[in-house]
């Protein structure tokens, strides 16, 4: 990957990507790591360049050394500690695979609902996302989170399950002499 076009990537200058690829830097390059810059701007939450990368032509469905692709990393940076929804739809639009698998069998909704990324796992689920798939040790999304405690992840999955027609119809009601404590991700606003 030329080092002008990540240097633009990361600085989040759309323009200047898109100068550079006009005048023939490759929007498909890879890194050390086998990175595209499509991976990298996705990744950063960078909504402006992901676009630009886009109208350009560039492999929506490319995947780096580890098979982490552009929907995935911007599914959940753990050195941000976030993901961004808005470049997930933008991602998904363009044709990114929902159900690309990364190491375990671990898919882009599982990936999101064990963060607590409640906006990403809503984007996937109306895109189609199964939310009954399972990774290689049988763990679905639902069973993922539960151990975490993202009481709005938890909530959308249950939705998902009643409009499907699964689940037990029973619903997690406290009784009435029960305190109910809500978790939620920290830095995030409700």
């Amino acid at each position: 990957m030329t080092d002008p076009l990540s240097t633009a990537i990361m600085a989040g200058n759309a323009d200047l990507v898109t100068s550079l690829l006009q005048n023939g830097a490759d929007g498909n390059a890879r890194d050390a790591t086998g990175a595209t810059p499509l991976m990298l701007a996705a990744g950063s939450g960078n909504l402006p360049v992901v676009k630009v990368l886009l109208a350009a032509g560039v492999d929506v469905n490319a995947v780096d050394d580890r098979a982490w692709g552009a929907l995935m990393k911007a599914v959940y940076n753990a050195e941000l500690d976030r993901g961004f929804p808005d470049v997930v739809q933008v991602l998904i639009e363009a044709g990114a695979n929902i159900e690309a698998p990364i190491a375990y069998g671990v898919r882009p909704l599982m990936l999101a609902a064990g963060y607590g990324e409640a906006a990403v796992v809503q984007v996937l689920l109306d895109a189609g996302a199964d939310f009954r798939a399972r990774n290689d040790g049988g763990r679905t999304a639902l069973t993922m989170v539960q151990d975490k405690h993202y009481v709005e992840v938890i909530n959308l999955l249950h939705e998902r399950e009643q409009e499907g027609g699964e689940g037990s119809g029973c619903s997690a009601k406290a009784a009435p002499t029960a305190n109910v404590v809500t978790f939620h991700k920290p830095g995030t606003r409700h």
